[in-house]
Order: structure tokens, then C-alpha cells, then sequence
């Protein structure tokens, strides 16, 4: 039983990395393209700011899968067949633009929170728009928007599954391949343990980050 609990283990591991690969990476890339998203929903050229709320809109209206296959089948099927992506760089792509939408609300409820008068008292200081914005407004915007967002961080964590719709071998898809192979279904109930300790760990670590940034309290 021991022999066969590690070798599930192992196996399973192989798609775990595929799991935590597909997250790293979008976090990587949609916190910072977020914010520049915020920036365009919020900006003063309407043209800009209607047409970047009007993706959003779409992103976030729309499932995730149903992105997935868009963004997978899509250029082959516009392009006749010229024009074809892999498996993994449509999961990263549609992961990133999607969760880069929804981080970018959340930023701009975040600065929207801010009271006009921090901007008026940097003002008052001599300070730049800019100069205000990141050494005084920057940092309580974080403190605010770190709840939110761990909130859809830990949803990535599960939304990782989706990748397998289009063939990416992440730990559910290892899972159900031992199955068939062995016709045990234990690897699919074991799945839960790798998303239930990852996102405790996350869980805690927001916690501890939440603590941590206290002093911007009021």
C-alpha cells in the first residue's frame, strides 16, 4: 500500500508541476499588465477608456473554458490552418489576458478608494501626480487590495484544471490517466489533497502579508 500510495504520489507530482508552472506564470504576467489595464479603464482620452472597459467587460463576462478553446482554435480556424498554437501558450495567453482583466478591477477599486484629499496634500507638498501616486497612494492601495486578491489568486489555483480541456497535462489529467490505466480511483479523490494544501499555504501567506501592512489601518 506504501509502494503504491508513493508511486501515485510521484506520478501525480509530474502534473503538479505543469499545475504550478501555468500559475507562476500567469501571476507573473497578469499583476503588471493588470495595473496597466487599470490605468487604460481609468484614463481621461474616453476613446481609450471605453474600449479597454469594453474588453474587460467581455473577458469577465464570458467562461474561461470558452476562452480557452477561442484562443486555442481560433488563429487556426481565421488563418486556414497558417496559423497554429500550441497547447500550452494558448492555457498562458488566455490566462493571462483573463486574470489581468479581473486584477485590473480590483486595482481600480483600489485607487478609487483613496480619498481626493492624498492627492491634494501631495499637491500641497510640491509633488507630482506621479510622484503622489507612488509614494503615497501606491502603498494603500496594496494594503486594500490584498484581500480581493488573494481571494483570486487562490481561484487561479483551481482554475489551472480548465488547462486540460485543451490537452495540457496538469495534475487532473495525470489523474485520470492512472485511472484508466489501473482503474483505481483514488488519484482522482488524491488530486485534492495537492489544491488543498497549495491554497492553505497561500492562505496563510496572505494572512501573514495582511498582518504585516496593519499600520495603514483607517
Amino acid at each position: 500500500m506504501r509502494t503504491d500510495l508513493l508511486s501515485v504520489t510521484l506520478y501525480l507530482l509530474q502534473g503538479f508541476m505543469v499545475t504550478l508552472k501555468i500559475f507562476g506564470v500567469t501571476l507573473l504576467f497578469a499583476l503588471p499588465i493588470g495595473l496597466i489595464v487599470c490605468f487604460g479603464s481609468m484614463s481621461r482620452f474616453k476613446p481609450l477608456s471605453l474600449l479597454t472597459r469594453a474588453f474587460v467587460w467581455v473577458i469577465r463576462g464570458t467562461p474561461l473554458m470558452l476562452q480557452l478553446i477561442v484562443v486555442y482554435y481560433g488563429p487556426g480556424l481565421l488563418s486556414g490552418g497558417q496559423v497554429m498554437l500550441g497547447s500550452e501558450s494558448a492555457v498562458y495567453i488566455t490566462f493571462i489576458i483573463n486574470y489581468a482583466c479581473y486584477f485590473s478591477e480590483i486595482y481600480r477599486g483600489g485607487i478609487e478608494s483613496i480619498p481626493i484629499g492624498q492627492y491634494e496634500a501631495g499637491k500641497a507638498l510640491g509633488m507630482t501626480k506621479t510622484q503622489t501616486f507612488f509614494h503615497v497612494v501606491l502603498f494603500q492601495v496594496v494594503k486594500r487590495v490584498v484581500p480581493p486578491m488573494s481571494n483570486e489568486i487562490i481561484t487561479l489555483v483551481k482554475d489551472t484544471s480548465l488547462a486540460r480541456t485543451i490537452t495540457v497535462y496538469e495534475v487532473i489529467f495525470f489523474a485520470e490517466e492512472y485511472i484508466r490505466g489501473s482503474g483505481i480511483i483514488l488519484p482522482l479523490f488524491y488530486t485534492g489533497l495537492f489544491y488543498l494544501t497549495f491554497t492553505g499555504l497561500l492562505t496563510l501567506l496572505f494572512g501573514f502579508i495582511e498582518k504585516k501592512m496593519n499600520y495603514y489601518r483607517g
